[in-house]
Parts: C-alpha cells; structure tokens; sequence
C-alpha cells in the first residue's frame, strides 16, 4: 500500500526519504518538485536518479482530490467542488481581483458550530480534514491557473488564502496548523503568512496559538454586539462568550503587536444586528478591550430555507459610516460568486446533481 506525500511536513518528508535508504538531501528535491513546482509524476522529476523515482513510485503517491464539478460565476469566482478518497466532499473557491486573488480553503466536511444563517452550518460534522487535504484545495487552484513554479508576490494571482470556508478551523487545530505551515513555508507554495487569514467562530483556547506557532492573521465572526442576540444566531456563544473571545483577542495581539489588526467579521441581518444602536455597543466593546481592529460588513447571502434576509443598503451604509466615525475601518465586503452560491456562508457539500 502506497503512502501519500502531499501534507507531510519537512521534517515527515526526510523521515520517508531516510526509510528508503536515500540521503537527506533528496527530501530538500522532493520538496521543491512538490510545492515549488506542483508535480504530481514522479517520472518527470528530472534530477532524482532513476532508481529513486522506481522506489517513490513503488511506496508513495502524490494525489489531487477528485473534481466532481466547477463553476466559475459571472464575476469569474471560481468554485470547486471536491472529492476525497473516501467519498466525501468539500468546496473550494478562489476569489480573483484585477491583480491578485484569494483561494478560500475548507478544514472540515461540515460543520460543528451550526451557526443558523450559514449554508454550511446545516450540514451535520461528518469529519476533520487531513492537513494534505487541505493543502491540495489550493495545489487544485495553482494547477487551473498555471501558477507553477511558485511564483513571485509581484506576479501571482493566487495571493492570499483565506480559510474561511467549510468548517471551523479551530476545532481541526493540529492539521490546519500543519497545512498552513507547509503552505507558509518559502521553499515550496511561499504565500507569505500575512496573506493568510484564519477565520474563528471563537474557539479560545486556540486563538492566543493563532499567534504563537502560526503568525497568521486573525479574523473573529462576530456577527452581533451583545451575547444574548450572538447566542440566538451562532450557538457557540454559549460556550464561548464574546468577553472570553476579545480577551483571547487581547493575547494574539500581545505577541503579534498592535499594528496586526484583527478583523471581526459581522453580517448584517435585516432588523436584527443592523442598528446604530447595535454599532455602539460595538465600539464600545473595541474601547473596552483596547483592540487594535477593523470590521468586515457583510452583505447577507441568501440560500434556500434560511429565515434571515440581508439589511438594506441605507442601512449598512449608516452602520459602516457610524463605526468609521469613530476611528475604525468598516468596509462593506462586496458579494461575489452568489449566482453559483460560492458567496460567504453558502458553501455546502452536495451531490453532484445539486451542485
């Protein structure tokens, strides 16, 4: 039985190179043909003798997952939709803007949080994703836009990587950290660590390591001012109030300094977190807790059997015109790929039929 390659770390990389009776440097070779270059083939790894390429081929495997399905909206979002080699599925999306773009990567099939206006968040957890199946969500984005060789920060379109899709990054600690590491790291993919975010629904015991082992940057959906309106709509909150999640807010800053700003991600729902009443209560949590920060307004997605519906424009407008006012950046994120229900919030597994 063959053994995967892609998502092992260095140092698991020179372990396999060294159980084949081979020198440690061929580990630093492998490692540049898989994530500086992509290749898949061992055949076609030009400096390996051939006998190394017979022996990788023989014990291991350098594999894609399946794509069941793509989509590529009117505003040219792109969206996979994937299939691992048990069955299960995930979707991906890369997001392109004029000279860059980010591809938003999923950490789980399903969901635990079961926030009640996220597409995703009805779907029932059905299992953690491998750090290898998290790097290839975005090997599978390199590979549709030619970017292999790794390219330079001047010239790629795959810029950033979001993780923010399917999943709470937090409740897959161990191989989300792994996945991002290898992604971070400059002799392979190179995305440099403050073009990843990692987006929390606020798991605390995990985010002060968000800073500590990572070096990301963070983002917090938020989503409403008070516990008792965040608890209604996103379930976590019970566990985790928004007092435990700003202190841990305060530790990533501590070791990342004031200048990282964290992002606190907030959709806007019609009559319900949408009030320059809810806006201060908001400001006054950021003074309270002394946090360097900027929001994210999003518009609401709609998706088939949700009961919210998005705040009209006057309305977010005045929201983001109110938090401005009082020193920080609020800009509206604009909605892309809802036509193909790649927009945040609407990602789900589905059937290929459904798709």
């Amino acid at each position: 039985m063959t053994k995967e390659l892609l998502g092992l770390s260095k140092e698991e990389l020179l372990s396999e190179i060294m159980s084949i009776g081979e020198k440690p440097f061929r580990a630093k070779q492998l490692w540049q043909w898989i994530y500086f270059r992509g290749e898949t083939n061992f055949d076609n790894m030009s400096n390996l003798s051939k006998d190394l390429r017979i022996k990788l081929k023989e014990h291991y495997t350098i594999t894609r997952p399946k794509i069941v399905d793509e989509q590529i909206s009117i505003d040219k979002t792109h969206k996979w939709l994937l299939e691992f080699a048990d069955g299960q599925r995930i979707e991906t999306v890369y997001i392109p803007e004029d000279d860059r773009g980010a591809v938003c990567v999923s950490t789980q099939v399903g969901c635990a949080v079961g926030c009640t206006f996220c597409h995703t968040g009805s779907q029932k957890i059905t299992r953690n994703l491998t750090a290898g199946e998290i790097v290839a969500q975005f090997m599978i984005a390199r590979d549709a836009y030619k970017e292999w060789p790794s390219p330079t920060n001047e010239t790629r379109y795959l810029s950033n990587i979001v993780v923010m899709g399917m999943g709470e990054p937090l409740h897959n600690k161990d191989e989300v950290f792994k996945a991002l590491k290898i992604l971070s790291d400059g002799s392979g993919v190179a995305i440099s660590k403050r073009r990843i975010t990692l987006s929390t629904s606020g798991i605390v015991p995990n985010i002060e390591a968000v800073a500590s082992e990572l070096g990301v940057k963070l983002a917090i959906s938020l989503h409403a001012p008070t516990n008792e309106k965040r608890s209604e709509i996103m379930p976590i909150n019970n566990r985790y109030k928004i007092e435990d999640i700003l202190e841990a807010c305060q530790k990533y800053q501590a070791i990342m300094g004031m200048s990282r700003m964290i992002t606190f991600e907030y959709l806007m729902l019609k009559d319900f977190n949408d009030s320059i009443e809810d806006a201060k209560i908001l400001v006054a949590l950021m003074k309270k807790y002394k946090l360097g920060a900027k929001f994210n307004l999003i518009p609401f997605n709609p998706w088939p059997g949700c009961k919210y519906q998005p705040s009209s424009n006057n309305k977010v407008h005045a929201f983001s015109k109110f938090l401005e006012s009082a020193g920080y950046e609020a800009p509206i994120r604009v909605a892309r790929g809802q036509d193909i229900l790649a927009a945040c919030g609407q990602l789900k597994s589905k059937k290929t039929s459904e798709f």
